[in-house]
């Protein structure tokens, strides 16, 4: 880890002073590649201090202070004229899935649809785009949306395509629709059965509808991508997340042929973003990371597996304690047996990597708690998360704190599901769920992040939900269960220092400190003084990586 250098004048409340660095021998100006002056920079230090200015040279920061501090000390080959507006250190993604984003920019994009019937219609305009794929595959549809919230069929499908395999991606990635030829290919009959996973069968016959482990069955038969297509699906995506202005994300799920790709990648030049690796744990990547161990580049972190233990809310697949209040004796499920559970765990922690694990219903995260908890026992500096914790029984929230377990979080999965959360959950166990507050209290911090695709790729959108509890509408107009809300402070904190610190990354990442990274973003107004309905609206003028533009408005 590269060691954070202290500012020394945080203290002095008459100008602001926060300069730090080398002392120099040399006398005049030191040397710099840039300098940043008359901004309003939002360091994310420990103090949470401001400042107006900094230097930047070989890649990261060198001092921070004043613009006269700065400019009187320091002479550089480019210098950048804020001119007051507001700068943040670069924003990390603490939940996303970055790879498949970048593969889905070529499917049928069916977020926002209000129908099954605009679906069908998104669909065969992307065949019409793209008629010589062997698959037609799409994703973020949600019947919870539509006038109609119950699941679709497959009889359109089958029609339209008779001879061509579909597959539709709920928008929470846990359900899909598959069409006939799609299911034949995978030989899945209404008689298939699995653990953690659903056939659904009606009147004897599949209606289409998969979840959990049973879309993995069909999905597992779409050819892979060629090398080519993943470059580019790679390079789409990360101009897209640039221009939101992310510098860092987590990515949740990769092989190891996706990791080496993005490691040639980064090695070559042609990928910049900085990534944090979640491995599947398939047998492969444990037999190759277990014997050679985690690896950190500048750019690459692989040191954490990603472990799915129930599915989603909005599917029924999350496993509750209690039944679902809007399905009769239904509980939802796990993915794996509880043993499989114990063993990756006790795998993980003796390699030393991090465990990662996907939990929403109360059931899957008690189990996965007690699990970590055993494994750990007690207090650590393991930092083993517990990915998205949406609904947590009071019974067990001490446990993060207590096992030193780290929530990480996507707040807008609380203004997404708020319409319909409540039919699952009911009243009371609707209380228990998306405790953002309550859960940064048990470690004193929390990363987030916005689960891409799944969700917008906006980080802005991941503040406006955090700190308002609203959604693109400012719906409710007081807030969805507030007592949990954050304040502007934490929720920039969650998106910068709390992310980094996460991944074992804030000693060189997260604020804007002398001996990190110069990644920082140039925005159009400041988050911490805006009306919450100017949030969303926040646009991104420039995005810097190392101290060099990576997107420019």
């Amino acid at each position: 880890m590269i060691n954070t250098l202290k500012t020394f004048a945080a203290a002095i409340l008459l100008g602001g002073a926060l300069l730090s660095g080398c002392t120099s021998t040399q006398t005049g100006a030191e040397t710099a590649d840039l300098i940043v002056y008359n901004g309003n920079v939002y360091t994310v230090n420990d103090n949470f201090d401001k400042a107006e200015a900094f230097a930047v040279k070989d890649g990261k920061v060198l001092a921070v202070g004043t613009s006269e501090e700065i400019r009187g000390k320091y002479s550089a080959t480019e210098e950048l004229n804020a001119e007051g507006k507001t700068i943040y250190p670069g924003l990390i993604d603490a939940h996303a899935h970055f790879y498949r984003y970048g593969l889905a920019l070529q499917s049928a994009d069916l977020v926002g649809t209000a129908s099954f019937r605009e679906v069908v219609q998104l669909v065969t305009e992307q065949r019409e785009k793209y008629p010589n794929t062997e698959w037609i595959t799409g994703r973020g549809w949600d019947q919870n949306d539509w006038a109609v919230k119950e699941f679709p069929s497959k009889d359109t499908l089958d029609q339209l395509f008779p001879n061509t395999p579909v597959i539709l991606t709920r928008i929470d990635g846990h359900a899909a629709l598959a069409n006939q030829k799609a299911l034949d290919l995978a030989g899945v009959t209404p008689e298939t059965k699995m653990v953690g996973g659903l056939v659904e069968v009606k009147n004897g016959r599949m209606t289409g509808i998969l979840v959990d482990n049973a879309v993995d069955r069909v999905t597992s038969k779409i050819p892979d991508a060629s090398e080519e297509e993943k470059r580019q699906a790679l390079k789409n995506a990360e101009a897209n997340v640039f221009a939101v202005g992310l510098t860092s994300l987590d990515d949740a799920g990769l092989d190891k042929s996706t990791v080496e790709l993005m490691d040639d990648m980064h090695k070559s030049g042609d990928l910049q973003i900085r990534v944090y690796a979640m491995l599947n744990p398939t047998q492969e990547n444990q037999d190759h990371y277990f014997k050679n161990g985690p690896y950190k580049t500048d750019r690459l972190n692989v040191r954490s597996f990603k472990i799915y233990s129930d599915g989603a809310l909005g599917s029924r697949g999350a496993n509750l304690i209690e039944p679902y209040a809007d399905k009769h004796g239904h509980y939802g499920f796990l993915l794996a047996s509880e043993q499989e559970f114990r063993d990756i765990a006790k795998k993980l922690h003796e390699h030393g990597f991090q465990m990662n694990t996907h939990a929403i219903g109360d059931s899957a995260n008690r189990l996965l708690l007690d699990i970590y908890g055993e494994v750990l026992g007690g207090k650590n500096d393991k930092r083993w998360r517990i990915e998205h914790s949406q609904i947590i029984n009071p019974a067990d929230m001490d446990k993060f704190g207590k096992y030193s377990i780290v929530p990480s979080v996507q707040p807008t999965h609380a203004t997404s599901d708020m319409y319909w959360a409540g039919d699952r959950l009911g009243k009371e166990r609707l209380k228990h769920a998306y405790p953002l507050k309550e859960l940064m209290e048990q470690n004193g911090y929390l990363p987030l992040g916005t689960d891409f695709p799944v969700e917008d790729i906006n980080p802005f959108y991941t503040f406006h939900a955090a700190v308002a509890r609203q959604d693109a509408k400012n719906w409710p107009a007081q807030g969805f269960q507030m007592e949990n809300a954050l304040s502007r402070e934490d929720a920039l904190r969650g998106m910068t220092i709390w992310a980094a610190k996460s991944n074992f990354e804030e000693g060189e990442k997260g604020s804007i400190e002398p001996g990190k990274f110069a990644d920082f973003i140039l925005v159009d107004r400041d988050l911490l003084t805006v009306k919450p309905e100017e949030m969303r609206g926040t646009q991104v003028l420039s995005t810097y990586l190392n101290g060099k533009q990576v997107y420019k408005k």
